[in-house]
């Protein structure tokens, strides 16, 4: 995964100082143009199966989101809603994301949705942006780290495809392919 996150992030003079600089009373304006800036760079990137907006006009801050299973994977042809809230000192601190579809996975909690991925924790960086991480998402689906399962039953059978697969199925919900309902 970190091998993956690497070749993701911007290279070279990526300064992590707010874009509008300044006074921390001007950081609530950087963090809403930085949030602006990714939201344009998401809508105009060309990777597939990922997806992510404001929930609403008014609030920045809460996105919702898609992840389509990669190509080759127990998940393929999947779709799962996920939320993403920004702290109002991002990139400084990682959002927080979960899943709000039901995802049988090693590294996901079934119940809260919750995420166990270390670039949305300790391995948090600046330089990652929502696209980085819906990248790494979708990533995890097919590469999940069993060493630290928030699902010891999924991380279990893992290695079985076939009652992997028998069991996300039982869990899975479809999802609108409007994610705003």
């Amino acid at each position: 995964m970190d091998q993956i996150m690497s070749s993701l992030a911007p290279r070279g003079g990526v300064s992590t100082k707010p874009a509008t600089g300044g006074a921390a009373g001007e950081s609530g304006g950087s963090v809403t143009k930085r949030l602006s800036n990714e939201l344009m760079t998401l809508m105009m990137s060309s990777s597939p199966g990922i997806s992510a907006f404001p929930r609403s006009d008014s609030n920045l801050f809460d996105w919702v989101g898609t992840i389509e299973g990669p190509a080759g994977t127990v998940y393929a042809g999947l779709k799962f809603k996920i939320s993403i809230v920004f702290p109002p000192n991002y990139p400084m601190s990682p959002p927080a994301i979960k899943f709000d579809s039901p995802c049988y996975h090693p590294n996901v909690d079934i119940n809260g949705g919750g995420i166990c991925l270390d670039i949305l924790q300790d391995k948090w960086s600046a330089v990652y942006s929502v696209q980085t991480i819906l990248l790494s998402l979708q990533s995890l689906l097919g590469e999940p780290n069993n060493a630290s399962p928030l699902n010891p039953d999924a991380a279990a059978i893992w290695d079985n495809a076939e009652q992997f697969k028998v069991q996300l199925m039982k869990h899975y919900r479809p999802i609108a392919d409007d994610v705003t309902e």
